[in-house]
């Protein structure tokens, strides 16, 4: 039983930890796109590259994601990331409490 509580506290704050690394390059993206960046900066090649899924996910959704020429799409992803992150680290804490 040790050695399972162990793996899942391991596996959520990993879990955790990929969540806010990406809700960072989101908010870096979002930054970047008020100024006319170097696309051949590799730098911002890769951010481009890890948040294109998301705003594409997003996309090509009903939702309207531009209004008054503002993009809230970013704001979209960061949130729907925190409600994943609050709820898997509920989630989990309910079935470690369980053992």
């Amino acid at each position: 039983m040790m050695v399972l509580d162990s793996f899942l506290v391991a596996f959520v704050q990993i879990l955790h930890l990929i969540i806010t690394a990406y809700i960072f390059i989101i908010i870096a993206c979002a930054l970047i796109s008020w100024v006319n960046p170097d696309p051949f900066n590799k730098i911002v090649q890769i951010l481009y590259r890890l948040s294109a899924p998301a705003y594409a996910l997003v996309r090509k959704t009903k939702i309207p994601t531009i209004f008054g020429g503002i993009d809230l799409a970013p704001f979209i992803i960061i949130l729907v990331l925190q409600f994943l992150d609050i709820f898997l680290m509920r989630l989990f804490s309910e079935i470690l409490r369980s053992f």
